[in-house]
């Protein structure tokens, strides 16, 4: 949605001939996906027992929600809003009641539809008619796609409400009073919305600054009248909802507050702290906000107030993270390559789990805790969007493409587009891609096939059999023998259990990393038939789960690495919750050291560099098969996932450009440096 008419890349332009015909055809695909996900939403939450759905709503209005009782609606601090919510709501208990399904899901929905078609008709202009049609699909998708709306719809929650009118107000109605009729109706349900009166203010809408700041102060002294115990609990005693709904150290709270809680700070110190670090990022979000505004970029300008108020305000659950995801709009970086960088860093960070950003490693924890925070603060005071005055905004430095290497067969590539790029990739992007893809992968391959279950593990056994008989007939069961022969011998038991353990994701980063610095063009060809490679091996794991040797019954191999296994209750020490034991067919291990073998053997200079690359394949398949990790027919089903990663490669983007890339490296084509 932010840089969809900028991209540099040979087939973003559509021919004269065509353009209608592909324009309509994705514009509908488009429309199709933004269906499917509403879709998807609605099932999920409706196909749910009703005790585990709209679990928010129904403590407000269910036959015993709060909003029935006849004290406090703090008494229980379920209830979260502020007190206009609950004198809103209270009237409408019996009709919320009915809704509890369908209609109250499907308007949600309609709000988030609704919310995305402002937020696409709001990009700064002038856009490309292209743009103008494709956007609001795509925001729409994004929307049914993040964390803070599937968050609201699974909760009940009303936070995509704040949004909708800010947005409203600055986009959409007519007359400075009615937007800032929107903004203090937003202010009185969400009170850090008041942070956009300001931006009203500096950017020469004053009159609708007042409004708003009136109408929240007449909407809320209305609750007070209505609502004098339940008012001052909230604004005093919980102020603007702190404790309410959670502990605000919990990690589910992505604020300032609940950061430096979690740091361990409490008391008098912390509140100051909090209060002098929120009043810093208000001021320079706002400086920001304001300077983008006068820009014409009012749509960035919101998105930084919001990503401000996320940080700013006490408590900011996930269903009010919404602000962050508007701030793809932004655009970072000269380089055409490098303009994809926040958009997508933005997408991940409000659609995925931050365990899959970020590794598992304690000295990270602090920062994964806090990441959508993290990503919040960089929107509103550091990220470096451009200016529509800078010259890169609509013309950034073009992508370098090394020209075609004619293939040996008439239909490769399959995808012309997809053509070589001289330049390196952005290194964020690329490590950030890469842990995400990681992640996704560690979960499909601890999900595929046996789980841990007595079904699962007969499956994998049975299997195991299969293979045993196959091996013995091509007379290829060599596993038994090398095992006991190695785990007789001291130092070779040693050596091989130590390359079976270090070696395997150490050797594939270091070639990844020595091409990304050295070489470009064959960093993205070695890291594409990788990345084919793992891909086909997930589907081995998934159709045929395989118990290793060393987790067989009767066959009497030695677990040199793990030591002695209970084989009546496998998962004791090798059998953890990280890792699938039975994804053994096809076996990574010699899989990857075979893909690190054939890049240095085709790319090394020197014979013996070529050499050295072939020998980590053949010690790696001696180590799997002498610890009794693999059969040998793993190895082979390896040797053919990573053959068919080259070769699907070669048929999506064409041959290797090997002479590009020495051009490149010699100096009569030189590469963009990274930026």
């Amino acid at each position: 949605m932010a840089n969809v008419e900028h991209g540099a890349g040979p087939g973003d332009g559509f021919g004269p001939a065509d353009a209608g015909g592909r324009l309509r055809a994705a514009r509908f695909a488009l429309w199709a996906v933004a269906a499917l996900l509403a879709v998807r939403q609605l099932t999920a939450v409706l196909t749910t027992p009703s005790g585990k759905r709209l679990t928010d709503l129904e403590t407000w209005v269910g036959p015993n929600g709060v909003l029935h009782v006849k004290g406090s609606l703090y008494d229980s601090t379920q209830f979260t809003g502020t007190p206009l919510a609950g004198l809103v709501l209270k009237p409408l208990t019996r009709a919320a009641e009915a809704a509890l399904g369908w209609s109250w899901t499907f308007a949600s929905l309609l709000l988030v539809v609704a919310l995305g078609v402002v937020a696409a008709r709001a990009l700064p202009q002038p856009v490309s008619r292209r743009t103008s049609l494709l956007a609001t699909p795509v925001a729409i998708s994004l929307l049914m796609l993040s964390l803070p709306v599937r968050n609201a719809l699974w909760l009940g929650q009303t936070s995509i409400i704040p949004v909708l009118l800010v947005l409203l107000g600055c986009f959409t109605v007519r007359g400075q009073r009615a937007s800032g009729l929107c903004l203090g109706l937003a202010a009185a349900l969400q009170p850090t919305v008041l942070l956009f009166v300001p931006l009203l203010w500096c950017t020469g809408r004053r009159r609708a600054a007042l409004t708003g700041a009136g109408t929240f102060a007449g909407l809320t002294a209305l609750a007070w009248a209505a609502l004098p115990h339940d008012s001052a609990t909230y604004w005093l005693r919980h102020p603007a909802g702190v404790g309410l709904g959670g502990k605000a150290d919990a990690l589910g709270n992505q604020s300032l507050h609940g950061a430096l809680l979690r740091l361990g700070l409490s008391g008098p110190l912390e509140i100051t702290l909090f209060l002098l670090l929120g009043a810093a990022v208000s001021v320079l979000a706002l400086r920001r906000a304001v300077r983008y505004a006068h820009d014409g970029q009012l749509l960035l300008a919101v998105a930084i107030t919001g990503c401000a108020a996320v940080a700013v305000s006490p408590t900011t659950w996930q269903h009010q993270l919404l602000w962050l995801l508007l701030a793809v709009v932004g655009r970072v970086g000269r380089r055409a390559s490098d303009r994809t960088v926040w958009p997508v860093a933005v997408v991940l960070v409000t659609t995925l789990p931050a365990k899959m950003m970020l590794p598992n490693t304690p000295a990270l924890y602090a920062l994964r805790d806090d990441l959508v925070l993290v990503a919040a603060l960089a929107a509103a005071v550091a990220v470096p969007f451009l200016s529509r005055t800078s010259p890169y905004y609509r013309e950034p430095v073009p992508t370098e493409y090394a020209p075609a290497v004619p293939a040996r067969f008439r239909h490769i590539p399959l995808l012309p587009f997809l053509r070589r790029v001289l330049t390196r990739p952005n290194l964020l992007l690329e490590l950030l891609l890469i842990r995400v893809v990681y992640a996704a992968y560690a979960q499909v391959r601890l999900a595929a096939g046996a789980s841990g279950d007595d079904r699962g593990r007969a499956i994998a056994e049975h299997h195991g059999r299969i293979v045993v008989h196959i091996e013995r007939f091509l007379h290829i069961d060599i596993e038994h023998w090398l095992n006991h022969t190695v785990a007789g011998i001291g130092w070779l038991r040693d050596f091989f259990d130590f390359y079976y353990e270090s070696f395997h994701f150490v050797l594939p980063l270091t070639v990844l990393a020595v091409l990304y610095w050295r070489r470009p063009v064959d960093y993205r060809w070695a890291r594409t038939s990788l990345g084919f490679a793992t891909f086909l091996a997930l589907i081995g794991f998934w159709l045929f789960p395989l118990a290793p040797p060393r987790l067989m019954p009767g066959l009497g191999f030695i677990d040199t690495v793990h030591g002695a296994q209970d084989l009546a209750h496998p998962d004791y020490g090798a059998m953890t919750a990280l890792t699938n034991q039975y994804a053994a067919m096809p076996s990574l291990h010699f899989g990857w050291s075979l893909w690190c073998g054939v890049v240095i053997a085709v790319l090394a200079p020197k014979w013996w560099m070529k050499a050295l690359g072939l020998l980590h394949p053949f010690f790696t398949v001696c180590a799997i098969l002498a610890t009794a990790n693999h059969w040998v027919l793993d190895a082979a089903g390896g040797a053919v996932v990573v053959t068919a990663g080259f070769a699907l490669s070669y048929v999506v983007q064409g041959p290797r450009a090997a002479r590009s890339a020495a051009r490149a490296e010699a100096g009569l084509m030189e590469p963009v440096p990274v930026k």
